[in-house]
């Protein structure tokens, strides 16, 4: 039968052990995307490194193999979702850890809601759990394309198909609960002004208060200068003997009561 084939190793190691900044990083990746080991992390950088590589190849070639397997590459990350296919290939410079880990099969899982954490994500999919389309997957580390993301789902013959499994429902953990409270106090609590925020706010209505003061002044003046160009029109006009009506009246009236007099005498 013969020697089996020695695999080879698919990811590329860290070029020096110890660097804090990367450890810190790597340590972070693992608690938020459930992964078992750092062999994970080094896996899914390979793969990025290998697209950004093949980018920086391409962009000084010009010849017909080139335009081709620029056209491959392209659909290959428009179909992962890493790219959209109006997006020019320095998008691909600018892509990062995180985008990579968001498209394994174990992340989608969670963010579907089909698991209520990624240890618990990483446990169905190893269990044999998961079918996307009509393949059983049981690696974590499966890219999921754009088309095949609909298509995630459990085995119809599994336990868990059924939404009211028990491990299918979603159970808030203390944290979750602690940090909901937290945030209803803190929708119900009233508003804290500063020091600061109290005085502007203060100036702000010193000079509101000022400027209705201002045109409640302004309005009375005008009303007064009306009145007295109305007086004295009035009085410069010897025809207009409308404001002397009044006193001819009176003058009639007490004309005819002395007429009145002087006939019974």
């Amino acid at each position: 039968m013969g020697d089996p084939k020695k695999t080879r190793r698919k990811y590329d190691k860290p070029s020096h052990p110890w660097q804090a900044d990367r450890i810190e990083e790597e340590k972070a990746l693992l608690e938020e995307y459930g992964l078992q080991s750092k062999k994970e992390i080094w896996r899914m950088k390979s793969i990025l490194k290998r697209f950004k590589d093949q980018v920086k190849n391409l962009a000084s070639r010009i010849d017909e193999q080139g335009r081709l397997e620029e056209k491959q590459l392209v659909s290959r990350l428009v179909s992962l979702g890493l790219m959209k296919q109006s997006d020019p290939l320095d998008v691909i410079l600018g892509l990062s850890n995180k985008d990579i880990f968001e498209r394994r099969l174990q992340t989608l899982l969670v963010r579907k809601g089909l698991a209520r954490s990624m240890s618990q994500a990483r446990q169905f999919i190893t269990h044999s759990h998961i079918i996307v389309g009509n393949k059983k997957i049981t690696f974590p580390s499966y890219m999921v394309g754009v088309k095949e993301e609909s298509l995630i789902e459990f085995v119809p013959t599994s336990t868990l198909s059924k939404e009211d499994h028990p491990e299918r429902v979603i159970i808030e953990t203390p944290k979750e609960k602690a940090e909901k409270k937290k945030k209803e106090q803190k929708e119900e609590a009233p508003l804290v002004f500063s020091e600061e925020e109290i005085t502007a706010l203060e100036e702000k209505g010193a000079l509101i208060k000022k400027a209705e003061e201002a045109a409640a002044k302004e309005a009375k003046d005008a009303k007064d200068a009306k009145e007295t160009k109305q007086a004295s029109q009035r009085l410069a006009d010897p025809e207009n003997k409308s404001f002397l009506k009044p006193a001819a009246k009176h003058e009639k009236k007490k004309s005819a009561s002395e007429k009145e007099e002087k006939k019974h005498e």
